[in-house]
This record gives structure tokens, C-alpha cells and sequence, in this order.
């Protein structure tokens, strides 16, 4: 009896450590986009065997101690000896090769399909939006539109969009979870990112890779429109935000944390991260006195200085029109 409650206490505890760690707000169980559902159904069909593995082996763990537990008839018991079971262990190495096959296809096919145009999507044209992580911020750059922005991005809803993603410095993760997975952002390199949002929408990106005290606060907007909303948006970009030049762009680069701004050009006039025979934005002498892209810094106010004049007029001019949503 002693060991039946301790089991049933073992057990009680257990599952009361691993919901203690749950979050309430579990986005990626909330998926607004054909990836992220897909990514989702990856996690339920893997917590399926999980779970299924960890009832098994307790069920067996329970039943294996209270069967041969010590009672007085059996205390002198010697158990005769044993050279193996084949029966056995064929059964105990087929079935985690089993496991391993359930768990990769599905895997598998799952990846792939991530690198596709969502299936159903396949007429409609996506757009092309460059994604460039410096620290630590985002930038947005729009080839087509000719528009960039800085740590928020619109997009149309329910239109693929392809994210051209690179770095200026340091790797960085982009992840927007309620949409789809997360993909390395690296200088020198290139990677895409096929993601769709089922509706409008405003949902929550950030880096997640640990690169500095600073990472933790970057994070932009993805806000989905409607197609109309979207046009309207590009047009007023167009007209209202101000022509972004080279050596305000050098000043950006810098190791700061910024708001929202919006430009009506794109660096990519200029340097593409993803080339190798880009020009040198990394040269510590353009960044003398605040770091430069790829320095980590032990102390945050190191790079949580008084913004630059360009920074503070160009804030300003965003607050005037509309605030911290300026452009939406």
C-alpha cells in the first residue's frame, strides 16, 4: 500500500512541475497563418507520441514495483538466472525506431512544405520584403514599393510574403510566432521566409537569439491589412516619409534601440547585406564612440543614448502623424 501512495504522489507531482511551467498565453497554439498552423500540428502530433511514451513507461514503472514488491511469502525468493529474451529485445529496439520513423516523416514533409508558397496560395503573386537585423533593431525594406521601414512592417492579408532575411552584423533570429517559425538572419548570407496571415491582424516578432543585453528588447509589428489598406498605406508612404541617405543610414546601423520610422527609399540603393561584395558597414571607425554592427556590450547604456538629430526629427515627425503607428 506504502508504494501504491508513493507512486500516485510521484506522479501528482510531476505533472504539477510540468504545468507550473506553462504560460497561459501560448501563441503558437493560436495560429493566424498556414506555416504556423502547420508548425502547430508538428507540436500536437510529437506531444502525442510524448505523452503516450511517458503513460507507458509509468504504467509499466507502477506496475513492476507493486507486482514484485517484498511481501512475506516471498522474501526468501530467488529469482532463477536469466541469459535474455531475443522476443524482448527485439521488441525494445523496434519500438523506438518506430517512434523515430512516426515522428521524421511528418518532420520532413513539414520543412519542406515551410519553403513552398502556402498550397492554395500558389496563383496569388507574393511580395518581396528585405529584412535587415542590425543591433537592435529591424529594417524593412520594400524594393517593389520602394518604402523602408524600421522595427514594425504592413502587409497585405492573406497574400504570401516572401522576407529576404540578412544581417548587418551580429546573427539574429526572425520569429513571428503567431505566423510561422523562425529563420537566421546572418551578414553575408541570405535566407527567405515564406509567411501568409489568414486576416488583419497585429501580430508580435522579435530576435531570438541571444546576442547581447540588448536583444531582448528587439521586437517589431507585423500588421496585416486588408488589400486596400495596404495600397492606401504604400501611397501615403510615398508622399509624407522622408528620402533616406547614406550616412543617416551608417547612423542607424548603430548599436541603438529606436522607434518606428518610415522612409520613402530603401538602403538597398546602396549596400545589400546579403552580398559579399557589399561595401564595409562594419568599419569601427564609422562607429567610433558607440560600437559597431557584431560589438556585444556588457552594459545597456552603452547603447541607449540620446538619439541622433536625424532620429529625434524623423521620431518626431511619426509622432505627428499618427504616433507610434504612424504609417498604418
Amino acid at each position: 500500500m506504502k508504494s501504491k501512495k508513493l507512486f500516485v504522489w510521484l506522479v501528482g507531482v510531476l505533472s504539477l512541475s510540468m504545468l507550473a511551467g506553462c504560460e497561459t498565453n501560448m501563441v503558437v497554439f493560436e495560429p493566424q497563418g498556414p506555416a504556423a498552423r502547420s508548425i502547430m500540428d508538428l507540436i500536437n502530433w510529437s506531444l502525442i507520441w510524448m505523452l503516450l511514451v511517458v503513460v507507458v513507461v509509468f504504467s509499466l514503472f507502477g506496475y513492476i514495483i507493486w507486482k514484485y514488491r517484498e511481501r512475506p511469502e516471498n522474501k526468501d525468493y530467488e529469482p532463477p538466472e536469466e541469459h535474455g529474451s531475443m522476443v524482448l529485445e527485439i521488441i525494445w529496439t523496434a519500438i523506438p525506431i518506430l517512434i523515430l520513423v512516426a515522428l521524421t516523416i511528418p518532420t520532413v514533409k513539414t520543412l519542406y512544405s515551410l519553403e513552398e508558397v502556402p498550397v492554395g496560395h500558389e496563383d496569388k503573386k507574393p511580395i518581396t520584403i528585405n529584412v535587415t537585423a542590425a543591433d537592435w533593431k529591424w529594417i524593412f525594406s520594400y524594393p517593389e514599393q520602394g518604402i523602408e521601414t524600421i522595427n514594425y512592417v504592413n502587409i497585405p492579408e492573406d497574400t504570401p510574403v516572401k522576407f529576404k532575411l540578412t544581417s548587418a552584423g551580429t546573427m539574429q533570429s526572425f520569429w513571428v510566432p503567431a505566423l510561422g517559425g523562425q529563420k537566421y538572419a546572418m551578414n553575408k548570407m541570405e535566407t527567405e521566409l515564406i509567411l501568409l496571415a489568414d486576416n488583419p491582424g497585429s501580430y508580435l516578432g522579435r530576435n531570438t537569439n541571444f546576442n547581447g543585453k540588448g536583444y531582448a528588447g528587439m521586437e517589431f509589428e507585423v500588421l496585416a491589412q486588408t488589400d486596400d489598406e495596404f495600397t492606401q498605406w504604400v501611397k501615403e508612404a510615398k508622399q509624407t516619409a522622408p528620402k533616406l541617405t547614406e550616412k543617416e543610414y551608417n547612423e542607424l546601423l548603430k548599436p541603438t534601440h529606436l522607434g518606428r520610422m518610415t522612409f520613402s527609399n530603401t538602403h538597398l540603393e546602396w549596400v545589400n547585406h546579403a552580398e559579399m561584395n557589399s561595401k564595409d558597414y562594419t568599419n569601427p571607425e564609422l562607429y567610433r564612440g558607440h560600437g559597431y554592427p557584431g560589438q556585444i556590450f556588457e552594459d545597456p547604456e552603452q547603447v541607449d543614448g540620446k538619439l541622433s538629430d536625424h532620429e529625434g526629427h524623423n521620431m518626431q515627425e511619426e509622432e505627428s502623424n499618427g504616433g507610434g503607428h504612424s504609417g498604418h
